[in-house]
């Protein structure tokens, strides 16, 4: 058994008081919250040690972390898909009717007929007429089954 094995093994063994004592010398001198049962306080200890042997967390994974736990926050709901990222300068074309469309993506948002727009979608609909997803429309998303997309 590896010295990570034996620690995560014996975080088992401890009473709530070490368990404490471990948080804060694992946590710098930081409590344990209150509230945080035996088993997710050992899961946590287990999680720091294998963080500390075996690295981290990528900073895009962390970065997504981050992202999904605002968006929690903020509604309620989770999108798992990550938001597509298109870098400034970069053009999406689509045809529609015979027609070529054109859109320039910029720092914030989009150049559509030298016109600025926030978002995707009103371009779509201002191209078909009809209420579409901007990102579907040009090809950024999937059709999602019986979901917004």
């Amino acid at each position: 058994m590896t010295r990570l094995e034996e620690y995560v093994a014996g975080l088992a063994t401890l009473s709530p008081a070490q368990l404490r004592a471990e948080w804060r010398r694992v946590h710098k001198g930081q409590m344990m919250p209150d509230g945080l049962g035996r088993d997710l306080a050992t899961r946590a200890l287990a999680w720091r040690a294998q963080e500390r042997v075996q690295g981290g967390l990528l900073p895009a994974d962390r970065r997504e972390l981050v992202r999904l736990a605002k968006q929690l926050g903020d509604t309620g709901e989770i999108e798992l898909a990550a938001p597509i990222s298109l870098k400034p300068g970069t053009k999406l074309v689509r045809r529609w009717h015979e027609r070529l469309y054109q859109v320039l993506v910029l720092d914030e948002g989009f150049q559509f007929e030298n016109r600025h727009y926030r978002s995707l979608t009103p371009i779509a609909r201002e191209i078909t007429g009809a209420a579409w997803s901007g990102p579907r429309f040009f090809g950024l998303a999937e059709k999602s089954h019986g979901k917004p997309a």
